[in-house]
């Protein structure tokens, strides 16, 4: 059974990619800060294939430890879906340095210190997945979302250089770039937004958290294995 790390792994998209692979019959590593009534139930339903580590990714210096238990606790890893983020909804010129650094460490530093250390029994099994989760936003924009933006513009680049990088392992390094969908990172804005979102997009639609697990899955997949190095867009026609 191949064990795939899931990061954010409890809420939104994470629980959704994690419901899905399970469904798949994978093996899933969740990490994420803390469980809730969901991911219980989840962990209940596949009690065998389902493990939660509480982690937080603004403890950079911990996430060595982290991954070498996760190592030795299940063996060679074959997947990793970089999922964890934090969103700042703010103008630059009145964001706080400190929430600047915080969201960059999260978003940038934490995804590319932990693929360093779990991407070595990849090297050694010469096989394995990496998926970013990366947005739309790194291509489009949005007005407010600049540090954001710029932290999911840097997961494409990282997904391009690693993908060269780890190919001769039999390695794949892909970016999923998901649209708007409603989860807890886009509650803020609200309905009338979204549905104007959802107008300006070639399906007139939100995507749902559901479509990009599936998308993660093909990236998973034995289908996809010359797919590398690329950003998988799901977004409902919003970049079309």
């Amino acid at each position: 059974m191949k064990v795939v790390v899931v990061t954010g792994a409890t809420r939104g998209l994470g629980f959704a990619i994690c419901e899905k692979l399970l469904r798949e019959g994978y093996r899933i590593v969740a990490v994420a800060r803390n469980s809730n009534e969901s991911f219980s139930a989840l962990l209940e339903q596949f009690p065998e294939q389902l493990f939660f580590h509480a982690f937080d990714f603004t403890n950079l210096d911990g996430i060595h430890q982290l991954a070498k238990e996760i190592a030795e606790k299940y063996g060679r890893i074959y997947g990793l879906v970089n999922n964890a983020a934090i969103g700042s909804d703010g103008v630059l010129a009145t964001m706080h340095d400190n929430d600047i650094g915080h969201l960059l460490s999260v978003n940038v530093q934490a995804p590319i210190i932990l693929t360093k250390y779990l991407i070595r029994p990849m090297l050694m099994n010469q096989q394995g997945r990496v998926i970013n989760v990366s947005s739309i936003i790194a291509e489009t924009g949005y007005s407010g979302l600049s540090v954001y933006g710029a932290s999911k513009a840097a997961l494409v680049g990282f997904t391009k250089s690693l993908a060269r990088e780890v190919g001769k392992a039999k390695i794949t390094v892909n970016a999923i770039a998901p649209g708007f969908m409603r989860t807890q990172m886009t509650g803020e804005l609200d309905d009338e937004k979204l549905a104007s979102i959802a107008r300006r997009s070639a399906l007139k639609s939100l995507i749902s958290c559901d479509d990009v697990a599936q998308g993660v899955s093909y990236l998973l997949s034995s289908g996809a294995s010359s797919v590398t190095g690329t950003t998988l867009t799901i977004d409902a026609g919003s970049t079309a």
